[in-house]
C-alpha cells in the first residue's frame, strides 16, 4: 500500500474548463515526486486537491489507504506539512517564531512550546542556514528569505509528507541548492517529498518520480527518466530542449537546456506525451563509492529492485580512506539500466558513475 495515492483525480473551477483529468500518482516513504508543467497547467491546484484544501470533483486522495476527506484536520496535519509560494508578509512574528509555529500540530491547544520544540526550530533554521534571521520580523526580510523561513516552518513539523509549491522560487543558486539538498536528505531519512517546479533539471537531479501536466489536461506519471524527456518537454511547455549530462568528480548529472520555442504548448497536432524509452539490450557497469555505511540500505534496496539486470557484483573496502567501492555488471534494456543509475544518483553522500558498452 502506498503512503499517498491519488486515484482518478479531476478538478475544474466553477464555470471553467477541467484543469486536471484522471490524475493517478502514488508515493512511498523516502521518495521525491516532482510536479512539472507550464503556468496554468494546474500544479498548485493539484497540491491543494491532494491535501483536501480544494475538493476533487472526481477521484480521491488516499493516505495509507484512508480517504483524506475522512481524516480529521488535526491528525492530517501531524502527518503532512505544506509550504505555499512565498508572498509578502505583514505579520510581526519573527522568523524564529514563524518556524516555531511548525510545531503547533504537535503541541496541545493550551500548552506552550517545550524546550525540545525550541531546539527543533533552532536546528531546522541552522540546517537551512537562516539562523541569522531568527530575531528579524517577517515583514522586514526579503521574499527569498521568507521562502526559506516557510520551508523551515514545514520541516519543524517533522512530517511524513512534505509538500512544497515551487520551493526554488525567489531563491538564488546557493539557496536553491540548500533547499534541494534538504529535500534529498529528508527523503533519505524516510520523508516523502512532493514539489512543484519550473525546472526540469531539478526533477532529473532530485526526483525518483515525476508528474508532467499540460494545459490541455493531459498528464503523465512515472519514473522521472521516462517522464522528463525532450519529446514530453516539447509537448507540455512548447519548448525545444536538449537533455545532456554534466560529469563532476563525484557524479554524472543530467541537465536540461531550452534551445528554442516549438510552438504553442499542447497544440492539437502535437503527439501525446509518452514514456517511450529505448528497449535495446545493453551491457553496462555501475560503480558506487560510499563515504560510509550509512546509505548501504538504500543502495542495496535499489539493487534488489533491479536484480533482474545484475550479472555480477563486487564490493571492496578501502581501509585507508574508510570508503567502500561497489561495482556491478548489468545487462538489460537501456531504459531499465538508466532508471537504476538515476535511482542511485538520488542517494546522498555517495558517488555514482555508469559506463555503457
Amino acid at each position: 500500500m502506498s503512503l499517498l495515492r491519488i486515484e482518478n483525480g479531476g478538478f475544474a473551477y466553477k464555470n471553467g474548463p477541467q484543469i486536471l483529468k484522471d490524475i493517478n500518482i502514488d508515493i512511498e516513504p523516502g521518495e521525491i515526486l516532482a510536479v512539472l508543467g507550464p503556468n496554468g497547467a494546474g500544479k498548485t491546484t493539484l497540491l491543494r486537491c491532494m491535501m483536501d484544501m480544494l475538493h476533487w470533483q472526481s477521484g480521491r486522495s488516499l493516505l495509507d489507504g484512508e480517504d483524506v476527506r475522512s481524516i480529521p484536520a488535526s491528525k492530517l496535519w501531524r502527518r503532512m506539512a505544506y509550504v505555499p509560494q512565498a508572498r509578502s508578509a505583514a505579520v510581526s512574528y519573527t522568523a524564529f517564531q514563524t518556524v516555531l509555529l511548525g510545531r503547533s500540530s504537535r503541541i496541545g491547544a493550551f500548552s506552550a512550546p517545550s524546550d525540545e520544540d525550541m531546539k527543533i526550530a533552532e536546528r531546522v533554521m541552522e540546517r537551512l542556514g537562516i539562523s541569522y534571521l531568527a530575531d528579524k520580523p517577517c515583514y522586514a526580510i526579503s521574499g527569498g528569505e521568507l521562502q526559506m523561513v516557510l520551508i523551515a516552518r514545514a520541516m519543524a513539523a517533522e512530517p511524513e509528507i512534505l509538500v512544497l509549491d515551487e520551493p526554488e522560487s525567489n531563491l538564488d543558486f546557493k539557496n536553491q541548492l540548500i533547499v534541494l539538498d534538504a529535500m534529498t536528505a529528508l527523503a533519505a531519512e524516510g520523508v516523502a517529498c512532493i514539489f512543484n517546479t519550473h525546472y526540469p533539471a531539478h526533477a532529473l537531479q532530485r526526483a525518483g518520480k515525476s508528474l508532467m501536466l499540460s494545459k490541455d489536461g493531459r498528464s503523465i506519471f512515472g519514473d522521472t527518466t521516462g517522464v522528463v524527456t525532450e519529446d514530453n518537454i516539447r509537448h507540455a511547455f512548447g519548448v525545444e530542449a536538449l537533455i545532456g549530462e554534466v560529469e563532476t568528480p563525484q557524479n554524472i548529472m543530467k541537465n536540461v537546456v531550452a534551445v528554442g520555442i516549438s510552438g504553442e504548448a499542447g497544440e492539437a497536432d502535437t503527439p501525446d506525451i509518452e514514456t517511450t524509452a529505448p528497449d535495446e539490450t545493453m551491457l553496462a557497469s555501475i560503480t558506487v563509492i560510499m563515504r560510509s555505511n550509512e546509505r548501504a540500505d538504500l543502495i542495496n534496496k535499489a539493487f534488489r529492485e533491479y536484480n533482474h539486470l545484475l550479472i555480477g557484483r563486487m564490493g571492496l573496502p578501502h581501509r585507508r580512506s574508510e570508503k567502500y567501492i561497489i561495482s556491478v555488471m548489468l545487462e538489460g534494456p537501456a531504459a531499465d539500466i538508466e532508471a537504476l543509475s538515476h535511482r542511485l544518483s538520488l542517494i546522498p553522500d555517495i558517488s555514482v558513475k555508469t559506463t555503457y558498452e
